[in-house]
């Protein structure tokens, strides 16, 4: 069978919505600068390039219509290369990979640009016009439920305390702190420009929080509840390419590949707990590769909310050591439908980076979801 690497990875830099540094810059173009970039590094012909698969959680707007293939003109890419959009909420990139390695496998095609993007400032949460299924709603109305409520929900339902939450976060926010501050983010940021200025800084990272900070936020979905806006992930604008492709492929055209894909699941859960959609995802991934969590070198654990990132360790039995080594989606923002393709990347970027042989990089997805993708060193 064809092996599947991931032989490129970059992303603009993350930035808070409304109020960042990329609040002017539209998605489709900050896509479309990641693409570009992401090739000309590469030095492929981008000639043999499939297909472009863009994930996005809510296409309309600036990222709407069909956002692939638009990106793929707007960036200078060849009218021969494909491009089509998918959407798995947050797990939206994600799919894109696992679509490409699927691809890949069947041979309908060498090489795929996996994409996501997604402007929380320029598109709202929901979209512009939602219009809920008036039956459903009714009798089912947990189809519905906002990402808080069930961030609420799976800290009282596995014991997850606030003042665990606080202190996860923290770890969270040193450890980009840390990242970014020795360099070790550079190599994945490509430098975007908005507004006439270049951005080529995260700017979610909160260097400065602390447990005393954070303890005096309040609730941000309940009254009594004990998930603040500190301990959830900020609404962030970003985008994210990698380059997909088969191992003979990358060493036809002198590429050095990250990792191998070694096996990718999806899985459904209860709306009401979606935070616990990884559990699920993650253990079918790991029977397909034919591995335990113990085998985990890396782990790329999308940080939605620290409940729901703690519960699924907790679950999984995976130690935090392993896990998010240079922050996670708490500090450096979720771009919901550019995440999948960041962890993904990341995920290969650290097993390289540490020398170990597996990774794994999964998350949650609204709605009742969960997804995972296993990386092994090439």
């Amino acid at each position: 069978m064809t092996d599947v690497v991931i032989a490129a990875y970059r992303r603009s830099p993350f930035h808070l919505a409304h109020k960042g540094a990329l609040v002017k810059l539209r998605p489709d173009e900050m896509a479309a600068q990641v693409v570009r970039a992401l090739v000309a590094e590469a030095g492929i012909d981008p000639a043999t390039i499939e297909d472009l698969v863009l994930g996005c959680a809510f296409p309309e707007g600036e990222q709407g219509l069909n956002a692939a293939k638009l990106i793929a003109f707007i960036a200078g890419l060849p009218e021969g290369v494909a491009g089509t959009t998918v959407n798995r909420f947050c797990g939206s990139s994600m799919q894109a990979v696992h679509q490409a390695a699927g691809a890949i496998k069947m041979g309908a095609g060498e090489a795929f640009l996996c994409a996501g993007v997604e402007s929380m400032t320029r598109v709202p949460m929901m979209g512009f016009n939602p219009m809920p299924h008036p039956g459903l709603a009714q009798e089912f109305p947990q189809a519905y439920i906002s990402m808080g409520e069930t961030a609420e929900n799976v800290a009282r339902r596995h014991q997850v305390t606030r003042g665990e939450q606080e202190a996860f976060a923290v770890r969270s926010q040193r450890k980009a702190a840390a990242a970014q501050a020795e360099g070790r983010l550079e190599a994945e940021i490509v430098a975007v420009e908005a507004a006439g200025k270049q951005v080529a800084q995260d700017g979610c990272i909160r260097a400065e929080t602390t447990a005393e900070t954070l303890a005096g936020l309040k609730p941000a979905f309940r009254q009594d509840g004990t998930v603040t806006a500190g301990t959830s992930s900020p609404l962030t604008d970003g985008a994210v390419a990698l380059l997909v492709c088969s191992a003979e492929y990358a060493r036809r055209n002198g590429l050095t590949p990250l990792a191998r894909v070694a096996s990718v699941a999806v899985d459904g859960c209860a709306p009401d707990v979606m935070g616990l959609g990884p559990i699920g995802a993650s253990r079918k991934a790991l029977a397909r590769a034919g591995i335990a969590a113990k085998d985990l070198d890396v782990v790329e654990l999308n940080e939605a909310f620290a409940s729901q990132a703690l519960a699924c360790m907790r679950e999984l039995g995976i130690d935090e050591a392993r896990v998010n080594l240079d922050g996670g989606a708490i500090a450096l923002g979720h771009p919901l439908g550019a995440t999948g393709a960041r962890i993904t990347g990341k995920a290969a970027q650290l097993l390289q980076r540490q020398g170990g042989r597996y990774a794994l990089a999964t998350q949650c997805i609204g709605g009742g979801q969960g997804i995972a993708t296993v990386l092994e060193a090439v």
